[in-house]
């Protein structure tokens, strides 16, 4: 079986942790940013980790 092409968009969206862990950034911090708390907008730029359910399906993309 042929190696598998990592998908370029996942490549760009998502970062390996040195444990394994997948990284992800979150959603709702691109516009209308003005009614959104300071607190609200901080919290948004931390990354965080992708929800396990969602592992399997990433990590083909990634072509891991």
């Amino acid at each position: 079986m042929p190696k598998l092409k990592t998908k370029r968009s996942a490549a760009k969206r998502f970062k390996i942790t040195g444990s394994g862990k997948i990284m992800r950034r979150k959603a709702y911090k691109s516009h209308i940013l003005t009614k959104k708390s300071r607190k609200r907008k901080r919290n948004l730029r931390k990354p965080t980790l992708v929800f396990k359910g969602e592992i399997r399906n990433i990590r083909r993309l990634l072509g891991i």
